[in-house]
């Protein structure tokens, strides 16, 4: 898709910090990180959200999901833990209408959501 960001970072239109790579999905580091490591993964292929994704290619989400692993360990993650996150819809927060995950990690992220009490 021509005008979508991610789709022309997968082309190599625009530039990002490659972080791994395969057949069907690109990692690069995430330009606002919201951690010591914040890396995002895309299937290469559009699709607008995770739900879109699951819904036209399970397999390739399992490829999405199978790299992110694969950044948590190349990141020194797999042993101290690791967040992966899919924002799909307005009130998820989600600002790139193409899939992806973020793999966060490399210190503590504490609670996730809305803090208790």
């Amino acid at each position: 898709m021509s005008d979508c960001l991610f789709c022309e970072i997968v082309a190599g239109d625009i530039p990002a910090t490659k972080v791994h790579e395969t057949g069907t999905t690109f990692a690069f580091r995430d330009i606002n990180p919201q951690a010591k490591v914040h890396v995002l993964v895309v299937p290469k292929t559009h699709h607008e959200d995770a739900a879109e994704l699951a819904a036209a290619d399970p397999r390739l989400l399992a490829d999405v999901i199978a790299a992110g692993a694969a950044v948590a360990k190349a990141e020194g993650m797999d042993g101290s833990g690791f967040r992966f996150v899919l924002n799909t819809g307005e009130d998820a927060g989600r600002t790139v209408f193409h899939a992806h995950l973020h793999v966060l990690g490399g210190e503590p992220l504490g609670t996730f959501g809305r803090p208790t009490g």
